[in-house]
């Protein structure tokens, strides 16, 4: 594909600084996220992960630069707008006690509710088909509260699919689930990505999963992009050592055809 033919970039980030108080946590970080493919921010604890996809989410205010949606900076963006184009899950969501899985979903609708607010025939049918998607059609009517915390991770992860939005982004969401709802989870947005075209940015710790299931993987180490590119330019020897501190040997998956790493011991200084 050529420059030419490459959609323009609905998400980005130019000099982008995010701190909490006086401690900067991404320092002057610019990065243009793919429309329409999967992108998998990866690093080390501490690295600054989190904390981008909050600013790339309007949930953190910029101490310096911007993040662009569609040109705009986007915490100047009216938060309706916002709410229509992107779609968030946070590491920790927090619920009201009592509040039901169907309840839950219904939040993910109001950005595409008329002016008083009431739930129409669309609504529930989005609701239905997120519940379906996820597997929680049978959670419907159970409390959040009541949950194990695989599926109230997978009933969050409906939320953000009731919400309906062109742009995903989503702050580990393997978390608490097993091998085989973390399969599930990343197969079900890789659908989403290829039959729907979805803009899906994703933080992961398992970065063999991030490499199978990513057109794109940025590494930060200390609040700044130490590589990006596709897997197979990203998932090298030295960039483990450098960003994780680790040593590796990097081998083929010939059934997804991907790389994978086998890491062998850390380094130490």
């Amino acid at each position: 594909m050529s420059a030419l033919d490459r959609p323009v970039a609905r998400l980005r980030a130019q000099d982008l600084t995010l701190a909490y108080g006086e401690t900067a946590v991404v320092d002057r970080l610019s990065l243009e996220v793919p429309t329409g493919r999967i992108t998998s921010l990866v690093g080390p604890n501490g690295s600054g992960k989190s904390t981008l996809l909050k600013g790339l989410a309007r949930l953190l205010q910029p101490a310096g630069g911007a993040a662009y949606l569609d040109d705009g900076p986007i915490h100047r963006m009216n938060t309706r707008h916002v709410a229509r184009e992107v779609s968030v899950l946070a590491q920790r969501g927090e619920a009201p006690d009592g509040l039901t899985v169907r309840e839950l979903l219904s939040y993910g609708r109001f950005p595409h509710r008329n002016f008083l607010g009431f739930a129409n025939r669309n609504d529930e049918q989005t609701i239905e088909r997120a519940l379906d998607i996820a597997g929680v059609t049978h959670l419907a009517d159970r409390p959040i509260g009541g949950l194990s915390g695989g599926q109230r991770q997978l009933a969050w992860i409906a939320m953000t699919l009731a919400q309906d939005a062109p742009i995903l982004l989503l702050d580990e969401p393997t978390t608490f689930l097993d091998m085989a709802h973390q399969l599930e989870v990343l197969d079900l947005l890789q659908q989403l990505q290829v039959e729907h075209h979805r803009t899906i940015v994703l933080v992961l710790h398992d970065i063999n999963l991030a490499a199978r299931y990513s057109h794109r993987l940025v590494a930060l180490h200390a609040g700044t992009i130490r590589y990006q590119g596709s897997p197979e330019e990203v998932m090298t020897p030295a960039m483990l050592g450098d960003v994780f501190a680790v040593e590796a040997s990097i081998l083929h998956d010939d059934v997804h055809n991907c790389p994978y790493c086998i890491p062998l011991r850390p380094l130490r200084d």
